[in-house]
């Protein structure tokens, strides 16, 4: 990314170094080989994190560095951030009966956990290595297509063709909940019927997945007594944003930007 290529950002008078513009890229999503939009998604966040801090110190808000974690602290910056936020918001708890009516939407929503009866078969490769990743993908659509066209056959295709312990079973992994796997198999998981297989391989940090849902126990509607906090608190943590957001705007409006397009904000 050359930097040059891009004006600079100026926040009220505040010239913000190309560096922290930069750095910030690396938590920006952007279609590969697009790093211009990763760097004007970084340029719209730190103009915002320049303007809240600008704001805090304005405000004479003190640097209180709370732990978010065991031994991790706050920096200065995340710290005024936070004062500030918590200076200015004032989200309002939700009454009962917005609660309840939260609820009433789809009671369906709130549920025990689920468990998924799960057969696979895995062609191991090291996704970060793209000619082993290729080759597994291959083997893996190859092998798909022969469990479409035989589905009796997936625990003997599995015992011949898996790259997993499970081969010796068949596949079969038993039950599973939700976070007993990986984040990739879990989310494919989610859009298997029971019956059916994955539409194709699912790559995961372990390789391609041919994955057969073999039975679904969707978990019981839980009422409404046993989910009010949770309810509570999404509905709060919610408005909080929203009023973190329209702070947020109004700074932008009366700031002078240069270099970043926070219309869209």
């Amino acid at each position: 990314m050359n930097a040059a290529l891009f004006p600079d950002l100026v926040v009220n008078g505040e010239r913000v170094p190309h560096a922290l513009v930069a750095a910030e890229t690396q938590n920006q999503e952007a279609p590969k080989g697009k790093p211009g939009i990763a760097w004007r998604k970084a340029v719209n966040a730190v103009a915002i994190r320049t303007l809240l801090l600008q704001e805090a110190r304005t405000r004479g808000v003190e640097v209180d560095r709370q732990e978010v974690g065991p031994g991790l602290f706050e920096t200065d910056e995340e710290a005024l951030i936070r004062g500030l936020l918590d200076q200015v918001i004032d989200a309002a708890q939700p009454c009962e009966t917005d609660i309840r009516a939260e609820w009433e939407k789809d009671p369906t929503r709130f549920r025990t956990p689920p468990l998924w009866e799960v057969s696979h078969i895995l062609c191991g490769c090291d996704p970060r290595d793209e000619d082993a990743r290729a080759k597994a993908l291959a083997r893996a659509t190859g092998i798909l297509a022969l469990a479409q066209g035989d589905p009796k056959g997936f625990p003997a295709l599995a015992q011949r063709e898996s790259d997993c312990g499970s081969k010796s079973s068949g596949g079969a992994l038993g039950q599973l909940g939700p976070n007993d796997t990986v984040p990739e198999f879990e989310a494919a998981l989610r859009d298997i019927s029971e019956g059916e297989m994955s539409a194709e391989p699912v790559l995961t940090r372990h390789g391609y997945h041919i994955i057969r849902m073999d039975a679904v126990a969707l978990g019981q509607v839980l009422p409404f007594e046993a989910v009010r906090a949770k309810i509570a608190i999404a509905m709060e943590k919610a408005a909080w944003a929203a009023e973190s957001r329209q702070f947020i705007m109004e700074l932008v409006k009366a700031s002078d930007i240069e270099g970043a397009d926070l219309s869209m904000v």
